[in-house]
């Protein structure tokens, strides 16, 4: 019985007569009871006697089948087919049972090896994520270390369609009123509590109403953002949300979000490129005009590194999930993509002379009005929060010389070992602290900043004086340091 194509044995059952095996019944596994009845009574040419059916686990099972002269031979088979089919009943279930566990333990191994795979995986792109930026800061070739290679049209940039996972933080008051002022403490805080920070400063100046803003979107944006800056010492996501808390700060304290003074639009400017300034930076500076990377060729030497953190910026713009002008008129966009490159490339510090001297010309007749006054006011305060460190506290500030000199060395280690010109800012064998601070805040510092304090007095006291203060304690150090060495 049974097809010869089914994936199941057939199963035998043996009549035993008198202690004799007397006949061998073939049958499948899938026969029903009438089917065994019937292979049964076709093969019962047997004396009337004890009959016993060896089931197809060999085990034996008796049957009282003696059948009285009077009884019909159809009543005892009918007997032996009951206990049959209770013996066989009972085997297929119990088998059933056993193939149905060891399916659902193979499942459950599959599914805890899948797991261990996915693990692996992610651990891997964290692995290769270091392993590139140790390659970035120590590979000998001329050419750019950046992340982004744009000889093709396709993106690098890896889109984000689900929904940004980072936790919600709720800010107390105390924090809020913290972050609008310039000694806000950077280095308390995580990378998902500054995301949440940098998504409450665009909320609350009302710049997601303003330009129609999806939330999601710009979580979304911020993630990317957050994950285009590299584990520079100096040039990192907290440097990003330093110069971007800074400039939140410089709109309150000076009041330019007040009726009269910025449009919501030029602040909308100011934040953005104040989060996209350094995108991507790979830790070296005038490094790349010297040393002709890809970046310094394809720019032509003008402003290499700020040309591709606006590059990469608008990259990311470009994707649809991280959009967050995606709501803006395309002629209004055009104009604030012009800006925001504006401002970006405003923080070349080798145009800071023309920046400064420019702002000056207008400062006397200052008119919010005037578009050129607007757009000259916007880069210098880009550029002040940029290089705004030693406005904070000093015990803000000084971690952050130590990790400007260490990116420094960095590039002036590698310079030496190309024989490149060498800055002598950047010399780990001529730089100290003091010597590297003082010329940078008597010099550049405190004359712009004092330049902005004439237009907004309010800042002298909160900006200004900090700024004089670190200069005289470096100035002390560097006293020290001459009387150590005589």
């Amino acid at each position: 019985m049974g097809s010869s194509s089914s994936s199941f044995p057939p199963r035998n059952i043996y009549l035993d007569v008198d202690g004799k095996v007397q006949k061998q019944v073939v049958f499948s596994r899938h026969c029903n009871p009438g089917d065994i009845k019937e292979l049964l009574c076709s093969s019962s040419n047997l004396p009337n006697a004890p009959i016993k059916v060896i089931n197809p686990e060999g085990a034996m099972i008796s049957i009282d089948a003696t059948m009285p002269t009077n009884s019909p031979r159809e009543d005892m088979f009918q007997s032996v087919l009951s206990h049959v089919a209770e013996q066989f009943t009972a085997f297929r279930i119990n088998e059933l049972k056993t193939e149905v566990n060891n399916r659902l333990a193979a499942l459950e191994k599959r599914v805890e090896v899948e797991g261990l795979k996915v693990v692996e995986i992610e651990k891997c792109k964290n692995d290769l994520r270091k392993l590139r930026d140790e390659v970035t800061s120590t590979s000998g070739s001329i050419n750019c270390s950046c992340k982004y290679n744009f000889s093709d049209d396709g993106k690098k940039v890896t889109p984000r369609r689900d929904v940004p996972t980072y936790p919600k933080y709720t800010l107390s008051q105390e924090t809020i009123d913290a972050l609008k002022k310039p000694t806000f403490d950077v280095w308390h805080w995580e990378h998902n509590e500054m995301l949440s920070c940098l998504e409450f400063m665009y909320h609350d100046l009302g710049l997601v109403k303003e330009f129609n803003m999806n939330p999601i979107t710009l979580k979304r944006w911020l993630l990317a953002i957050q994950e285009n800056y590299r584990n520079n010492p100096f040039h990192n996501f907290r440097h990003c949300f330093c110069v971007s808390q800074m400039m939140y700060g410089m709109i309150h304290l000076c009041n330019l979000q007040l009726q009269g003074k910025l449009t919501l639009t030029d602040l909308g400017i100011l934040m953005t490129a104040a989060v996209c300034h350094d995108l991507d930076h790979p830790g070296y500076n005038n490094y790349q005009i010297n040393a002709r990377t890809e970046l310094a060729v394809r720019y032509n030497d003008i402003s290499p590194l700020e040309n591709h953190h606006c590059a990469v910026a608008f990259q990311i713009l470009s994707l649809p999930e991280c959009n967050i002008f995606a709501n803006v008129d395309p002629e209004a966009f055009k104009k604030i993509r012009q800006a925001i490159i504006t401002l970006i490339l405003a923080t070349d510090m080798a145009r800071h002379g023309e920046i400064l001297d420019g702002f000056k010309q207008n400062l006397d007749n200052f008119d919010f009005n005037n578009e050129e006054h607007v757009t000259c006011l916007k880069k210098l305060l880009i550029k002040c929060c940029d290089i705004s460190n030693e406005v904070r506290p000093t015990e803000v500030a000084e971690p952050w010389v130590d990790c400007l000199l260490e990116e420094y060395f960095m590039q002036s280690d590698r310079e030496k070992s190309e024989g490149l010109p060498v800055a002598p800012f950047m010399d780990r064998d001529k730089v100290t602290k003091p010597t590297a601070q003082i010329g940078f805040i008597k010099f550049v510092l405190i004359p712009m900043f004092e330049t902005v304090m004439k237009l907004f007095p309010q800042i002298e006291e909160i900006m200004v004086q900090p700024l004089r203060d670190s200069r005289d304690h470096y100035e002390e150090l560097k006293q020290l340091e001459d009387s150590m060495s005589q």
